[in-house]
């Protein structure tokens, strides 16, 4: 095992880190992802409750994304400085308590103040995973890592939808309404997780006492050697903040930004619109795992079959994108409810394929702790689109008085999606056949 250069004992070590890390990071995105999902469900029962129209709704649910954006840089920064056990650790307890409390919202102002607090307690969780893999995985291996990893926002979603309904349709247990319970119920999760990731979760390969020595050695060398290559081929000049004005980092996080709104825009609106085909709560709630099921089964599938070099991801992504236009455009024409839901079904594989493979870009210019500002400031500013698509989703429907119209803005920012890969995918190859030119030449 002290060389590692056999093809199979690289495989074997990266499948162990696989089983050892992915399982609990994967877990805490799905726990994540229903603290995220639960408000478009809570919705269904909480406009009554506190009087607000859906406007004024979807603004309180995106203040999240604010407090997101203002936390999130020095959230991954703190993640570099302290490790991620006892930072994640923080970020768990704390969104913890705050969804929560949302269960004992009394108005609409008490709303705003603790959605905002939601998104600056999460802060950090979703780039500060994507920095962490960057100091275990290869960057050959990080497609299908990230992709395990996103299978946690799908199953979130999967896993969250029929519980919410459920627990919508229980109110009056302990003297609670449905909406209540669903913030309790969705909230405890990440509280007692908080002793598990603090205590289970590794810094480091240097500090995992389930790796030996050699393997440390041979995966502390290749990375190093990975970072030695970002370092010869890209400017590094700068204070450690100043990644946040790099016309890279921003041009990322405005591409981001066109497939996070999709991906909240979908997930915030589709309950609400599976609602108007006239089924209860419960049922509700079941339909939508199936979107999110289609979603997992490709997300555990296909992003294993894009690993190593070339532009494989980016030909998946500009294949997803258009495909997802099809499907999003195809919701809002198609004549019956049954054929909207089944292209709904088949866009929201197409939408979740995007991220892990958009993911693996940034640290093709980014490492060390340049490389956790610079992701945290791409997912932050990107998740702006969250902001956007809460407020954008309703105000289509109150613009338009259709229930399928908002399903347009996940199409159209799709499209935006796809012209910008093809560019990307052309100065990826250009880039590629540069350096074949000049290794011929050596």
């Amino acid at each position: 095992m002290s060389t590692m250069t056999p093809a199979i004992a690289e495989s074997r070590l990266i499948n162990r880190l696989a089983l050892r890390l992915m399982p609990l990071l994967g877990l805490l995105y799905l726990v994540a992802y229903i603290d995220r999902s639960n408000i478009s469900f809570a919705k269904l029962q909480m406009l009554g409750s506190l009087g607000l129209s859906e406007v004024a709704y979807g603004l309180g649910a995106s203040l999240f994304f604010i407090g997101y954006l203002i936390f999130e840089v020095p959230s991954n920064v703190m993640l570099h400085k302290y490790g991620a056990p006892r930072w994640m650790a923080r970020i768990m307890l704390t969104w913890g308590v705050v969804t929560i409390l949302l269960a004992f919202t009394q108005n609409a102002t008490m709303f705003y103040v603790l959605r905002f607090l939601l998104g600056a307690s999460e802060a950090g969780l979703y780039p500060g995973v994507i920095y962490y893999l960057t100091l275990w995985f290869p960057s050959r291996h990080r497609v299908r890592m990230l992709g395990y990893f996103t299978v946690g926002s799908s199953l979130g979603n999967m896993v969250g939808a029929p519980i919410c309904g459920w627990l919508l349709d229980k109110g009056g247990l302990a003297g609670l309404d449905g909406w209540q319970l669903v913030f309790i119920v969705t909230g405890l999760p990440s509280v007692l997780l908080t002793v598990v990731v603090l205590f289970l979760l590794p810094s480091s390969p240097k500090e995992a006492k389930f790796l030996s020595a050699d393997e440390k050695q041979w995966l502390t060398n290749t990375l190093d050697a990975e970072r030695a290559q970002i370092r010869a081929s890209v400017a590094t000049h700068g204070s450690l903040l100043s990644v946040l004005t790099e016309p890279r980092v921003i041009g990322m996080a405005l591409y981001y930004m066109m497939l996070s709104i999709s991906v909240y825009g979908v997930s915030y609106w589709l309950p609400t619109l599976v609602k108007g085909f006239g089924v209860s709560n419960t049922t509700n709630g079941l339909l939508n795992i199936i979107p999110w099921l289609m979603a997992t089964i490709v997300l555990a599938w296909l992003p294993s079959k894009l690993r190593g070099t070339g532009n494989r991801a980016l030909i998946a992504m500009l294949v997803s994108a258009l495909l997802g236009v099809m499907c999003f455009a195809s919701a809002v024409f198609l004549p019956t409810n049954t054929l909207r839901f089944i292209a709904l079904c088949f866009g929201a594989p197409c939408m979740y394929l995007l991220i892990p493979c958009f993911w693996t870009l940034p640290p093709k210019f980014l490492f060390g702790a340049r490389a956790a500002a610079g992701i945290a400031a791409i997912n932050s500013l990107g998740n702006i689109g969250g902001f956007i698509a809460q407020n954008l989703v309703p105000w289509v429907r109150q613009t338009t008085g259709s229930v399928k119209a908002p399903m347009m803005i996940p199409a159209t920012c799709l499209l935006v999606f796809a012209i910008v890969t093809v560019f990307i995918l052309r100065r990826d190859r250009g880039a590629r056949a540069a350096q074949s030119v000049v290794a011929v030449t050596e």
